[in-house]
């Protein structure tokens, strides 16, 4: 919320005989609620670099005819449903107006409630469960849903590879990997292809028997929506024992981590996402910098500066905030709430405006790219949506 009044500020500055040059700046502050942290950390992290760019792009905003300083509020919610609320509520008592993130769509519903009692609005930037926004009118988001990237998963499965038999991999207990690998399912198995869907408990680090699994099923993909940190695993065991069949991820396995666990390694990736470098050169150009300006920048960025995609959401995410302050003139968590539903904006990922129903974003393209395992860089695939 707005800290002070301009016209109070004024006032306090003639009773005491103090000048306008020694008045602080008014701020608003965005919140930012996303994992540095625990599995979804690495890209928390990467996230969090789009915002940090974009607000060293444009820093200050204009509200209601009042030039703001922003303030980017971050919390570290862990990577965990039990912990997560907590930071959400820091990010209330601090005033926030409006809240960005999280990557992951676990620890988005976990805040969620949190959120909505305090009337605080909160847009997320890469979580795609469809639970996140289901039924409130409080949680927006900017990223495409699971039941959009499953489909399009599982078409391109049977498209590019002719696959009939799929193994599926999830994470019991993750909203994100089960939605993803429930989708992923309905659109393979509608398309009359078959599935052996396999659960791993929370802190699993082998993945040796789910591999022997999917050889011995005769699967032809092997499809794993899960995160980064597990992902990385999978490839080093899948490369170690030797499954040929294509690894498919989704989202959360577009990050340099998946890059350099399978450089070098005899191994088929191919990936969902929602920006792919060089779709807009100046934005690339310009985060490269920012990202190799700063060593704490590079090791959020897992040590290079290749630009995730998540990254180009964050950027995106932040300007999007900045258009729903401005349509709401107020700093007012519940105008800047009311303002959202009409925000359009044409991002470096694309046009963003929003479905009047929960708030999504209406999108239907999602980008298929696949790791090259020579030279650690992605190769762009294919634009794919679903028919």
């Amino acid at each position: 919320m707005k800290r002070k009044v301009l016209s109070v500020l004024l006032a306090a500055a003639m009773v005491f005989g103090c000048s306008a040059s020694v008045l602080a700046a008014d701020t608003v502050k965005i919140g930012v609620y996303e994992p540095a942290s625990g599995d979804n950390g690495a890209g928390g992290k990467q996230e969090v670099l789009g915002m940090q760019y974009a607000k060293s792009v444009q820093p200050t905003v204009e509200i209601g005819g009042t030039e703001y300083e922003v303030e980017l509020d971050i919390v570290d919610n862990q990577s965990s449903n039990d912990k997560g609320p907590s930071a959400a509520s820091k990010l209330v008592s601090d005033g926030v107006s409006i809240v960005l993130g999280s990557y992951g769509s676990g620890v988005s519903i976990a805040a969620s409630d949190i959120f909505k009692d305090a009337g605080v609005p909160a847009l997320g930037v890469t979580c795609t469960n469809p639970q996140v926004t289901l039924g409130n009118t409080h949680y927006f988001r900017i990223c495409f849903l699971d039941p959009f990237q499953g489909t399009v998963l599982a078409n391109f499965a049977k498209e590019n590879f002719d696959a009939t038999k799929a193994y599926v991999l999830a994470k019991l207990g993750d909203d994100y990997s089960q939605g993803l690998a429930h989708y992923f399912t309905q659109a393979f198995e509608g398309m009359g292809g078959e599935v052996v869907k396999e659960d791993f408990p929370e802190g699993n680090s082998d993945f040796t028997s789910y591999i022997t699994s999917a050889k011995n099923a005769g699967a032809e993909v092997f499809f794993a929506p899960v995160s980064t940190e597990a992902a990385a695993l999978i490839i080093e065991q899948v490369s170690s024992q030797g499954l040929e069949v294509p690894l498919m991820g989704s989202d959360t396995w577009d990050s340099n981590v998946i890059l350099n666990a399978a450089e070098g390694k005899d191994v088929q990736i191919y990936v969902t996402t929602f920006y792919q470098e060089g779709g807009n050169p100046e934005f690339d150009e310009g985060m490269k910098e920012f990202i190799n300006s700063d060593s704490t920048n590079l090791a959020n960025n897992g040590g290079d500066d290749t630009v995730a995609a998540v990254t180009a959401m964050g950027y995106d995410a932040y300007f999007v905030a900045l258009e729903a302050l401005k349509a709401a003139g107020s700093t007012d968590p519940v105008a800047v709430n009311e303002a959202l539903w009409g925000v359009e904006y044409d991002g470096v990922t694309g046009k963003i405006a929003f479905d009047q129903e929960n708030g999504d974003a209406i999108r239907d393209t999602a980008y298929v790219k696949s790791a090259n395992t020579e030279n650690g860089s992605w190769d762009f695939v294919a634009e794919q949506g679903v028919n």
